[in-house]
Order: C-alpha cells, then sequence, then structure tokens
C-alpha cells in the first residue's frame, strides 16, 4: 500500500476559511477506510491517545482516521470513539461542532457537504450540525470564539443553536470544564479581531453566569448587549464592550485586552452623576485570578489596572506626592513596560468613558504623555549624589523622594 492509495480528505477549518478567501493557517486532513497499523507501515507517527491521529512522515500536518463518538460520561473528555474502517466520511462529519466546520475536501477540490455547511457559510451563520452538540460543553465557549472572530464578516449565532448553548449552561455541565480550559478559548477570544462578540454570546446563553459570575454582574450594569439591536448595527461594535473594543484598536497584547474587559464602563454623564450611588462589582482580583486559573502576568497587569485607573485617568489633577506613589505603584523604575500597559489599558477606558473626558478637560491635559514625561524625569534622579552628601540607608530614600517631589511640582507649574 503506498501514500497515493488512501482515500485522504481536507477538513474542518482549512475548507471554510479557503471558502471564505481566509488565509489558511493550519491544514487538517481526514482518512477514511484505513487503519492505524496502516498509516504506521506507510512512515505515519501516532500521536493521539484517545483517538487515532497520525503526523505525515514528510509535512508532519496531522492525518485522523475517520471516527464516531459515543457520549459515557460528563464533560468533553467523557466520549468512547469508534475509528475502523467501516466509518464513512459523513459518519465523521455528522460528530461535527457546526456546518461551517463539518465539510469536505477531495484530492479533486471537489466539496464535500453532506450537512449544508456551505449554505449557511453563505448565509453567514453558525449552526450546529446535530443535536449531539449539546454532549460537549466545550462547544458553547468555541461557537462563542468562533463568532467573535468572524463578527466582521457578518457571521451570527443561528437561534436555535444559541438555545442548545442556553441548555448546557443552565445543565451544570460548563462545571466539568477545567479553568485551564476556559481561560485557554477566552485568551484565543481575545487575540480576535471582535473579541466582545466571544463574552456577549456567551451573556446571552447564560455561560458567563456560570463561568465569571462576577463578570456577568458587570455586563448587567453596564451597556453590553447585543439585544434588539438590528444586524447592519451590530456589525458596527454599537452597544458593546466599549472599552475591550477600543483596546483592540490600541493593542493585540491579551493582557491589555483582558485588562480592559475587566474595567468599569460608564457611558453618559447622566451615569457619571449616578456613579456613587450605582452597584459595582469586582470584575477581577487576586482571589478571582486564581480561581479562574488566569496567567500571573495577565492577572498582575488586569488587577493592578482595575486598582490604579481612577487616579491614572485624573493624573493632571493629582498632587505631587500622589502622583509619586501612582508611579511607584506602577512600578515606573523597575517595569517601564508594566507602566505603558496600564497606561494604555486606561488610554482605551478613556477613548470611551465620559469620566476620563471630564478629567482630561479640567486639567487640559493628557493623562498618558503626561505620566509618561514625568516618569522620565524622575528616571534622572539618581542615588548617587545623595551618597556623596553623606546619606545612608533610609535618608537616601527619603531624601530622593523629596527631589522627585519636588521635579513633579515644577513640571506642574
Amino acid at each position: 500500500m503506498n501514500l497515493s492509495d488512501l482515500s485522504v480528505f481536507l477538513v474542518g477549518g482549512a475548507v471554510r476559511d479557503q471558502l471564505l478567501n481566509r488565509k489558511v493557517i493550519e491544514r487538517d486532513y481526514l482518512v477514511v477506510g484505513s487503519t492505524p497499523g496502516q498509516m504506521l507501515s506507510l512512515g505515519f507517527t501516532q500521536v493521539g491517545k484517545d483517538f487515532p491521529v497520525f503526523l505525515h512522515p514528510e509535512t508532519k500536518e496531522e492525518y485522523a482516521l475517520a471516527r464516531t463518538e459515543r457520549k459515557k460520561g460528563k464533560g468533553y473528555t467523557g466520549f468512547e470513539c469508534y475509528s475502523e474502517p467501516d466509518v464513512t466520511i459523513e459518519q465523521d462529519l455528522l460528530r461535527r461542532d457546526l456546518t461551517v466546520n463539518a465539510m469536505a475536501m477531495n484530492s479533486n477540490d471537489e466539496i464535500i457537504d453532506p450537512y449544508d455547511g456551505l449554505k449557511d457559510l453563505e448565509n453567514r451563520i453558525l449552526r450546529h450540525v446535530s443535536p449531539a452538540f449539546s454532549e460537549d460543553p466545550l462547544r458553547v465557549l468555541r461557537v462563542a470564539r468562533f463568532a467573535a472572530r468572524y463578527h466582521q464578516y457578518g457571521f451570527t449565532v443561528a437561534p436555535e443553536t444559541l438555545s442548545l448553548m442556553t441548555e448546557i449552561s443552565r445543565s451544570g455541565e460548563l462545571e466539568t470544564l477545567s479553568a485551564e480550559r476556559i481561560w485557554k478559548e477566552m485568551e484565543k477570544a481575545l487575540t480576535e479581531p471582535n473579541p466582545e462578540v466571544f463574552f456577549l454570546i456567551l451573556k446571552q446563553c447564560q455561560a458567563i453566569q456560570a463561568i465569571w459570575p462576577e463578570l456577568a454582574e458587570h455586563m448587567n450594569n453596564t451597556r453590553c448587549s447585543l439585544d434588539g439591536v438590528a444586524p447592519n448595527v451590530r456589525q458596527k461594535g454599537i452597544n458593546t464592550l466599549p472599552i475591550l473594543q477600543s483596546a483592540v484598536a490600541l493593542s493585540n497584547d491579551v493582557a491589555i485586552r483582558f485588562s480592559a474587559l475587566c474595567l468599569d464602563s460608564i457611558s453618559n454623564e447622566s451615569e457619571v452623576a449616578q456613579n456613587n450611588k450605582m452597584h459595582t462589582s469586582t470584575v477581577i482580583n487576586e482571589r478571582i485570578a486564581k480561581r479562574l486559573k488566569i496567567p500571573n502576568n495577565v492577572a498582575k497587569l488586569a488587577i493592578k489596572t482595575s486598582e490604579l485607573h481612577h487616579n491614572v485617568l485624573n493624573a493632571p489633577l493629582l498632587e505631587p506626592e500622589a502622583i509619586l506613589n501612582l508611579l511607584e505603584q506602577c512600578e515606573y523604575l523597575r517595569n517601564s513596560s508594566f507602566l505603558t500597559d496600564i497606561l494604555t489599558t486606561c488610554e482605551a477606558k478613556a477613548k470611551c468613558d465620559v469620566t476620563a473626558k471630564i478629567a482630561q478637560t479640567q486639567s487640559g491635559i493628557e493623562f498618558k504623555n503626561y505620566l509618561l514625561n514625568i516618569a522620565g524625569e524622575l528616571h534622572k534622579i539618581t542615588a548617587k549624589p545623595f551618597i556623596e552628601k553623606g546619606l545612608q540607608g533610609k535618608a537616601i530614600k527619603e531624601a530622593m523622594d523629596e527631589a522627585k517631589i519636588a521635579r513633579i511640582a515644577a513640571l506642574k507649574s
């Protein structure tokens, strides 16, 4: 048996993206009518533990044997796989999540489309293939992530699919997902062009309430809904998560985008007037970050920005001593990139938060360059001249702080 004798199909995302004229990042192949022994004899290397997946001997691309799955337990790992040579391509495609992901292409570039994926692709609909969709709770997050990626092309989630996702959320199955797996999907979503759609879809199907209740409460207190918004308006990103959207325009950094997600959003002056009376939830803190297994660098930026953003935005109105304290909390001396990341996140908030605009109108100064300029000036104040004066220990720090406060005061005048 030769490699050319295998019945091979390009499947899944590669077919979908090729039809959308998107760049295909990776290609997955499906082999029908073969066995593990035949694959190994042809030089493939087996890598799959739960089901037979092999690496091509030359290209190292993934080739999986056609299989069916049967639910036998809870969660996204509770499946029993069958991958004998009698499994057809239609049976394999039936187990996939969405119709647009359930298409295949043969060596002659002919599309095999038993579940109308091409029609849904043309109509820009994300629709589940079969009721078996509800057997895997991870698919709730995957669909939301696809919605975030393909929102730019006008894709929406089919109402019946959203209903199934809601049923899964209410069933308690999401609790079987590990925090690490949830973060992995969230992290991927944050790299997409419209990550806010990911969280909006999760809110609509009640998944965010189960996964991150603090964020759900935050979203309930702000203008974060696609409900009742016409499709053409949705594509302009109106009435979604404004700070996260603003951060997307400023940075590709997942930590900055995540931190923006965790900031409170106030949309108009009447809300500003009511702000002190409004109930605000803590979206992120050390306890929440630990529970969600957020990576340390991401959690640190989000927590610190949540704590400091009000003072950052109002920095031009602060007293010199308060500005120095703020910069020290931003680690301006030992980690300048951390300060820059905090300022970029706050810049995202400033672009869509009237409170920040009011503060800058009062001061007439833009906070980001203001703080960066001060930080640059404070870097010039070193311990050397104070040591030469005979100061030691704590006295050096006190003298340096006095000099820094004086320098800030001079810059403010």
